[in-house]
């Protein structure tokens, strides 16, 4: 008589990765994940060596202008001038920080860094204050301008002076610039120091002409030139309203040293020789005849 088919089974559950330890399932389970630990820990180890090399006594110098190129980077990429006077309070405060936390291993370079950026940003704000000044921005005609003679050039054809305005008025004129660039007929050009008054025709300091040629309005305007021109009729000499103040006084004294040197070494040698001559020694560069200045430049 046949017996029955009896039906039998087993239950059980997935293998936990713990149940032999970590390092055992790992092993055992995938051979090559055993070494990461180890591995993991000895890159720690040398990460810590770097960072501690690179924390030694001088080593973060070198990124300090690294910080004040940021800061000036800021200041370049603000929306709107900063006021020069916060950025140099914000930065003497950030200075005071610092230095009361020098004894702190990692709050002083880090505040030493926030430092630095801060004395970039209020470098930027200095700088374009006292840089600033009025600049003309269209052309003026038949405007009177009165001032003292700062800078007297000789050129080929004609004078040029750099004028340092006492009183400028004329119809549309918008801006006041604080010096002014005039040429004038050759030989009409008055003496350094004096006190004088004109018509002149204003303009505003040209544009290169071509990509990446003399961009002579920057040049002027970080000398202070707010425009150029011409002047028209007769140069009066008047009685100034009032004193130079010493700087003038001081700027006015040195063109007239330069002056009287240049005077000196071109009557002892007559031409181009003698120009070259005082170039050399007083940087007058505008009594060398055109062609043999061209060349000199461009060698």
């Amino acid at each position: 008589m046949a017996q029955p088919h009896k039906m039998g089974g087993r239950v059980g559950t997935w293998p936990q990765p713990g149940a032999g330890g970590a390092a055992g399932a790992a092993g055992a389970e995938a051979p090559w994940l055993a070494p990461l630990p180890e591995l993991a820990g000895a890159l720690a180890d040398r990460v810590r060596q770097w960072v501690a090399a690179e924390l030694a006594p001088g080593r973060l110098t070198p990124w300090l202008p690294v910080a004040f190129g940021a800061g000036v980077i800021v200041y370049f990429t603000a929306e709107r001038e900063p006021v020069w006077w916060v950025a140099a309070a914000l930065a003497a405060a950030a200075m005071a920080v610092a230095y009361g936390l020098r004894t702190r291993p990692v709050a002083f370079p880090v505040a030493l860094g926030c430092a630095a950026i801060a004395a970039g940003l209020a470098t930027g704000a200095i700088k374009a204050h006292l840089y600033d000044h009025a600049v003309l921005q269209r052309s003026a005609y038949g405007v009177s301008v009165t001032g003292f003679v700062e800078t007297h050039e000789e050129r080929e054809k004609s004078d040029r002076i750099v004028l340092r305005v006492t009183s400028i008025d004329g119809p549309r004129l918008t801006e006041h610039p604080e010096r002014i660039r005039l040429t004038l007929r050759k030989g009409t050009a008055p003496p350094v120091g004096a006190h004088v008054a004109f018509k002149a025709r204003l303009n505003p300091p040209a544009s290169p002409f071509r990509p990446s040629g003399y961009d002579l309005a920057r040049d002027l305007y970080f000398r202070g030139i707010g425009a150029t021109g011409l002047a028209l009729g007769a140069i009066r000499m008047e009685a100034p309203p009032v004193e130079p103040d010493r700087r003038l006084q001081f700027a006015i004294g040195i063109e007239q040293i330069r002056d009287a040197i240049d005077a000196r070494i071109r009557a002892a040698v007559k031409g181009d020789s003698g120009s070259i001559a005082s170039a050399l020694i007083t940087g007058k560069e505008d009594a060398i005849s055109g062609d043999v200045f061209s060349p000199s430049v461009v060698l």
